[in-house]
């Protein structure tokens, strides 16, 4: 049974892959990346701060390329929303179907925007470390939620 949960990890972390643009160097980033604290001691929590943090800095540039003379309010609520844990990083997490791919102890829904959201911030915390960048992961990001890109239908 292990083999085939691990086979299936494999393969489900390598059709990711090709749905977030990235090929990672070190896959035990993204691994990790998901890899809920309620299953492992080693887990997304840090890569998911991280991420956080590039999602955020990927918003702020985009709003201000847009419009340089953009109010502070306007750039902080628009940061704001998209770090919404309900309506934005867990509907881009859930359209990547990363609630089917992120472990979870038994008693933890994978499906919980919380959960899914990590999840999706991870994602960009494991491509800042693979990349040693965080430019390449707020390109990543960017690409990711404005494209169409997507697993859900995928078993």
């Amino acid at each position: 049974m292990e083999l085939v949960c691990s086979f299936l990890l494999c393969s489900r972390l390598e059709l990711l892959v090709c749905f977030v643009y990235y090929t990672f160097d070190d896959i035990g980033l993204l691994r990790r990346a998901m890899t809920h604290a309620s299953y492992s001691e080693e887990n997304n929590k840090v890569l998911s701060i991280l991420g956080e943090n590039v999602i955020e800095t990927s918003v702020a540039m985009a709003e201000i390329l847009k419009n340089i003379d953009i109010s502070t309010k306007d750039l902080s609520e628009r940061i704001a929303d998209m770090s919404k844990v309900d309506t934005s990083c867990a509907v881009d997490g859930t359209r990547l179907g990363l609630q089917k791919i992120i472990r979870v102890s038994s008693k933890t829904d994978s499906s919980t925007p919380s959960v899914v959201c990590g999840a999706f911030r991870a994602i960009f915390g494991a491509i800042s470390m693979d990349s040693m960048s965080a430019d390449s992961a707020r390109k990543v990001f960017m690409q990711v939620h404005h494209g169409s890109s997507g697993m859900a239908s995928a078993s």
